[in-house]
């Protein structure tokens, strides 16, 4: 691929990646870039240090020029009908709840318009946006939500047609609106260097991870539902009361240059959490949460009713996972398939896992076609897991999820098949290399491993390599495989000592 090449063009910023086939989530020195309009004339100049970098201060259906050590892009921004700043239709940052002015602003949008959030700290309960739009936030902007769980609307759990809309943990179920919910949106873009704040942190969110209030389920930062062509670029989103973004039941999606930071103590606050979706792009993210920070679901089966469309067809590339549950982990919601997921050119540290897959019998579905490539992994204490006795749920422990006795296949068996390692370094490792667990009924079939150096933790503590009941701790554990096949495993290196790894 070009070494600089354009992810997302949207009216006012452009999203580029530099170097990208090289580097994981940092280049290896800062680069210079110059911007120049049509004629050549110098528009700005700036430096990054980061591969996938975002733009902003451009003009709508303009023609540039990028150059980054020799190398030349040019693009051209998306037109634009309209543009509205909140601030015009009553929004002030010393406003208790500006949800009033915002939702103006967007309803009086026509197609291919944008309505900009200027600098400033703007208090908000949830929005809801509409196809054909541009929501920017300018340098210096900050959407926060508000702390009054009165001001935030139900979401039912199904559209008066019949489709799933609220869903929480692969279920139909009512949740409380986001911050910012869209639904049925197609030709959606959020954009900008400003901050969406989910106000996590703020009333008690954080006190009822696994209940409901008045019926419903906490709600995310950025709710997406059965939306197509969507961008998110350069923006930062933080303090999620549960999921940071979910997007559910979305189609051809890219979010690129985001920063999604969440307290590491805080509850079930996944990062970026697509679900019965596809074509998804995740290009320069960086996270910091209080659990996963990718998790692909697929929903699961369920009295209430569950999704029952697959995830697949999902690229993620040049992110940093730090800290967090695991860095990509696919589960355990995923009864309606995942399929043809890559994690290339990754770096995650100090996350407990690095690749995880994980589910149990009852959910049926299966995971195949799992690709990982030249990523870079420290501080993880398992960098490779599948675990098929995941212990979640009300009957979780239960003899028919923990059994390593086989059960009858039906339905509800879970398959896992065709996992393919490339190029892995793995440094700081505490629990094992890798631990493959598989039903005795429905073994890990197709594990491919080639090239994998692993260097350990001198100062490791024992531990269980993931949530089942009756895995034995372990310390500087290799490869574990059981009900598992391993078809090919080359280029293998174990090293007592570990070697430091810039991420």
């Amino acid at each position: 691929m070009p070494s600089l090449a354009l992810l997302a063009a949207t009216p006012r910023t452009v999203s580029v990646s530099l170097d990208a086939d090289r580097f994981a989530y940092m280049l290896d020195a800062a680069r210079t870039w110059r911007l120049s309009d049509a004629d050549g004339r110098l528009i700005a100049e700036g430096e990054t240090e980061t591969v996938v970098f975002t733009l902003c201060g451009l003009t709508p259906q303009s023609h540039y020029r990028l150059d980054v050590d020799g190398e030349r892009l040019d693009f051209a921004t998306r037109p634009e009908s309209l543009l509205i700043d909140i601030t015009d239709c009553g929004a002030s940052p010393d406003g208790d709840d500006n949800a009033p002015a915002i939702q103006s602003a967007i309803d009086r949008l026509p197609p291919m318009g944008t309505v900009r959030i200027p600098a400033g700290t703007f208090h908000s309960s949830p929005i809801f946006l509409k196809s054909d739009m541009t929501l920017l936030l300018e340098e210096g902007a900050v959407l926060s939500a508000v702390a009054d769980r009165s001001r935030y609307p139900i979401l039912p759990a199904r559209h008066t047609d019949g489709r799933v809309l609220g869903t929480w943990e692969g279920v139909a179920e009512p949740c409380f609106a986001s911050l910012v919910t869209a639904l049925d949106c197609r030709n959606l873009i959020l954009t900008g260097v400003g901050r969406i704040d989910g106000g996590g942190d703020r009333g008690d969110w954080w006190t009822w991870p696994k209940e409901t209030r008045q019926n419903a389920r906490r709600p995310r930062t950025i709710f997406l539902s059965h939306g197509e062509a969507i961008i998110l670029s350069g923006i930062t989103v933080c303090n999620s009361p549960s999921w940071t973004i979910h997007p559910v039941f979305c189609r051809h999606l890219i979010a690129a240059g985001l920063t999604i930071e969440n307290d590491p103590l805080s509850p079930n606050t996944d990062g970026f959490n697509p679900e019965c979706s596809r074509e998804i792009v995740l290009s320069g993210l960086h996270f910091s949460v209080g659990d996963d920070c990718i998790a692909i679901k697929a929903g699961k089966r369920d009295p209430k009713g569950g999704l029952d469309q697959p995830c697949e067809e999902i690229m993620v590339e040049n992110c940093r996972m730090e800290r967090g549950h695991g860095g990509v982990v696919i589960g355990s919601e995923m009864s309606g398939g995942v399929r043809n997921v890559t994690v290339r050119r990754c770096a995650m540290r100090d996350t407990d896992r690095g690749l995880r897959i994980k589910t149990r019998r009852g959910r049926g579905g299966v995971v195949e076609k799992i690709r990982l490539e030249d990523c870079v992994m420290t501080g993880v204490a398992v960098p490779l897991v599948v675990n098929s006795f995941y212990f979640c749920d009300s009957d979780g422990r239960s003899d028919y999820v923990q059994s390593r006795l086989p059960l009858p296949v039906t339905q509800a068996t879970p398959v896992v098949r065709d996992i393919a390692v490339r190029n892995l370094v793995a440094e700081n490792v505490g629990v094992a290399a890798a631990a493959f667990y598989g039903l005795p009924e429905a073994p890990i079939t197709g594990i491919t491993i080639d090239g994998y150096r692993v260097g350990f933790d001198p100062d490791a503590v024992a531990d269980v390599p993931d949530m089942a009941c009756g895995f034995t701790p372990l310390r500087h554990g290799r490869i574990i495989a059981e009900n598992a096949r391993i078809d090919r495993s080359a280029a293998l290196e174990f090293s007592p000592a570990p070697q430091s790894i810039a991420v």
